[in-house]
């Protein structure tokens, strides 16, 4: 007896799960996830090259120092020890960043007392920030902006996979921000508080955190928020200084009035790199806080624009690398929370140049003269290039498998 079997193609499955194309899709898969990481990489180095060059024309002042004349040197030299150590941080496998977060907690606490130590901590302008390793210096608060998301992002999944995000649980995953906040208060340093502060929240945002706690929290917060400006009236002084520069730029803070005279004097092409007049002793901090300004003299708008551009390019292809990541997934959670403090680090640096919020020392990532605040800014980059093919092994070829 004769019996006839007819193949009837499976309409359910996809043309990524057929035996033909399950030959090359995860192939396709992985060039595009690393064309993503080279492109993130490449607009990263784009804004370093920008910087060096920047860095160099800035600290030309119209008297320029024995310290004027080694900037650039100091820059590369720490560039070249960032680079090393954001290509280590790109090796980091996820799982080891998780397993040390609370020993990383431990050692910013232990850095961020020893600052404090008269002896040890370097006092400069009235805060005492750094610590100083023979010619270099170290500000430990600066690495608190990796090791807040990292100990965040490992609480709150942590929490999510064993199904314990309850009110109990709420003043163990505020304690590390209780920990690090009045350390770095003490310094003072205001605007280092608010960025460590709004790290730690947003990996707790983007982790799933409820929304009640964090309003619960805030109104906890809220006196002892208030208290800072109380007990730091030059802080309120900044901005009423901030809007008197809408209204009447002569009564506007110096800093603010030279860096919107730098930015118009740019025009559309700007004066030419090396050729600006207000970084000679006018424009403060004009290697640093203030370059965009400097940027915005020298390359004009089209100068200006162009960097920003770039930034939004990083924010999209950083995204893009890491979007087939669980969204549950610490990989997802603690990447995704070091590309936007780095993006929104960039647009309130903007924001300071240009006048759009009252005015706060704030490097621009990569382009501001170097130490710990590059070094940072590299690492995190680092981070989350490692991060992106670090993720769930579910959610990973064999292929991406194999190289990991």
């Amino acid at each position: 007896m004769n019996h006839t079997f007819n193949v009837i193609p499976n309409p359910v499955l996809s043309e990524a799960e057929s035996p033909a194309a399950g030959a090359i899709q995860p192939d396709q898969r992985l060039r595009e996830r690393a064309d993503l990481r080279h492109l993130f990489a490449g607009l990263v180095c784009v804004l370093i090259a920008v910087g060096i060059q920047m860095v160099q024309s800035a600290s030309l002042t119209s008297m320029p120092s024995e310290s004027d004349r080694t900037f650039v040197s100091r820059h590369l030299a720490y560039l070249a020890i960032s680079l090393g150590c954001g290509l280590l941080a790109a090796k980091v496998p996820s799982g080891l960043l998780r397993k040390h977060a609370s020993l990383m907690l431990k050692v910013l606490i232990l850095l961020l007392i020893l600052v404090l130590i008269p002896g040890i901590g370097t006092r400069v302008n009235g805060s005492q920030r750094w610590l100083r390793l023979g010619g270099l210096s170290m500000q430990p608060s600066e690495f608190g902006r990796l090791v807040l998301p990292l100990v965040a992002s490992t609480m709150v999944v942590s929490l999510r996979q064993s199904g314990r995000m309850t009110l109990k649980t709420v003043p163990a995953v505020v304690l590390p921000l209780l920990l690090v906040i009045p350390l770095v208060i003490a310094e003072p340093d205001l605007g280092a508080t608010a960025f460590l502060a709004l790290g730690y929240i947003l990996a707790l945002f983007i982790g799933g955190w409820p929304l009640r706690y964090f309003f619960g929290s805030l109104l906890l917060a809220a006196p002892a928020a208030a208290s800072l400006l109380i007990l730091r009236p030059y802080q309120l002084k900044r901005i009423t200084g901030f809007m008197d520069a809408w209204q009447d730029l002569s009564k506007a803070p110096w800093q603010i009035r030279q860096s919107l005279l730098s930015l118009g004097s740019g025009g559309l092409e700007g004066t030419g790199v090396g050729s600006g007049w207000q970084k000679l002793s006018y424009l403060p901090e004009a290697n640093t806080d203030f370059v965009f300004a400097v940027i915005g003299e020298e390359l004009g708008l089209l100068g200006t624009v162009t960097i920003i551009v770039i930034w939004l390019g990083i924010f999209v292809t950083g995204r893009a690398s890491l979007r087939h990541l669980d969204r549950n997934s610490f990989e997802w959670v603690l990447g995704n929370t070091l590309l936007f403090q780095l993006v929104f680090q960039a647009f309130a640096n903007v924001a300071v140049v240009t006048a759009m919020v009252p005015p706060k020392g704030v490097p621009h990532p990569f382009i501001s003269y170097g130490g710990t605040n590059l070094l940072v800014n590299v690492v995190a980059v680092g981070l989350l290039i490692g991060l992106s093919r670090n993720g769930p092994p579910a959610l990973r070829t064999d292929r991406e498998s194999q190289q990991l």
